[in-house]
């Protein structure tokens, strides 16, 4: 293992050195807001019609980024800033951060399924992608994007990705319409003067210039760690264990239950990581940790994964749809909550390593 050096902006036990304090938070939070605030006015300069461009998606996806971190800060931080005017801000940039997210989530998550049903059927063409429009939270459609080429499917993977085809593009279809929406709003633009005002002023307490704000910072870990000794991280440690598919053949159209602990682990890490960010100071995100990024990255393959089949198994009950159809739909269902299983793994192995390059 290659030697650890010591940082001392590190939260974690064993780190010495001069600690970070609320002027640093301040930094941190100055910065993100001044990135929220050309990210609008990038998306205000490449548009935002029906149809969009690379540009605003861009812009809509760095919006998400800083809004996660002036949020996510406010929580971890809170003790160091103005209580009343954080329980303001923080369900108001939430709201900004998932609304302008549910466009790309359609997105990725249609291009997920598609590609899945191909290598399901042996096909070797990749699947095209739809050419509706894109806008505030997706990635841009190639132009003119051809048909796809579904003789290369069986019959129900042909109409199976049809329906999902055009249920999802129509669920990305109103995203993109309600994003435009709160763009425009004067709820929005009552949260983007908030934040420009963020941008020179931050409230801070009257004992927060000499609070450290490493133990913050720890007590974030803290409660990323608590959570992750709830998780059957011993099942994870053996793939292909088929424990993501238990309660698969339930007519319940909640959310997959087993699944709340994995979202809850994703959140808290990256509170975690956001939190590290704040302790390094105004240059904010320049400190990287790779062991959490990968971990933090198979939570994000987790999330998709089981977002993708709960889609997949609200197609196959869709009314008077043929047989073939809902044994492919059936069949798709399966495989991503394979995939759902494959992405705990993958973090069982991420986190195993964090925890002993940690001790």
């Amino acid at each position: 293992m290659a030697q650890q050096h010591l940082d001392p902006t590190d939260p974690r036990p064993g780190h010495v050195g001069p600690g970070p304090t609320g002027d640093a938070l301040a930094g941190y939070l100055r910065t993100q807001a001044t990135e929220f605030l050309r990210a609008l006015r990038l998306h205000r300069e490449t548009g935002a019609g029906a149809h969009g461009t690379e540009g605003s998606a861009e812009a809509a996806r760095a919006l998400r980024r800083s809004a996660r971190r002036v949020s996510a800060s406010l929580h971890t931080f809170q003790s160091l800033l103005d209580t009343d005017w954080c329980e303001a801000m923080r369900p108001e940039l939430a709201w900004v951060s998932g609304t302008l997210a549910m466009e790309h989530a359609y997105t990725a998550r249609l291009e997920r399924l598609l590609t899945a049903l191909h290598r399901l059927s042996g096909s070797t063409a990749f699947p095209a992608r739809t050419s509706a429009g894109v806008g505030a939270g997706a990635p841009p459609s190639k132009a003119g994007t051809p048909t796809q080429e579904r003789g290369n499917l069986t019959v129900g993977a042909a109409k199976a990705g049809a329906l999902l085809d055009r249920q999802l593009t129509l669920a990305r279809t109103r995203a993109h319409s309600t994003a435009l929406q709160a763009l425009g709003s004067s709820r929005f633009h009552a949260i983007a003067d908030k934040v420009a005002v963020l941008a020179s002023e931050v409230p801070l307490t009257g004992t927060a210039t000499g609070t450290d704000l490493r133990p913050l910072a720890t007590a974030a870990e803290d409660r990323l760690r608590d959570a992750v000794t709830t998780l059957p991280l011993v099942t994870a440690g053996s793939p292909y264990n088929a424990a993501a598919l238990i309660h698969g053949l339930s007519p319940d159209t909640v959310p997959h239950p087993q699944d709340a602990p994995w979202h809850q682990v994703r959140l808290l890490l990256r509170l975690h990581r956001y939190a590290r960010e704040a302790v390094s100071g105004p240059k904010g995100n320049a400190v990287v940790d790779l062991r959490l990024l990968s971990a933090g990255q198979a939570l994000n393959r987790h999330r998709d994964a089981s977002e993708a089949a709960a889609a997949a198994a609200q197609a196959a009950r869709t009314p008077r749809i043929a047989p073939a159809t809902a044994y492919a739909l059936g069949v798709l269902h399966a495989d991503q909550r394979h995939e759902v299983e494959a992405a705990r793994f993958a973090f069982q192995q991420a986190w195993q390593m964090e925890t002993v390059g940690a001790s």
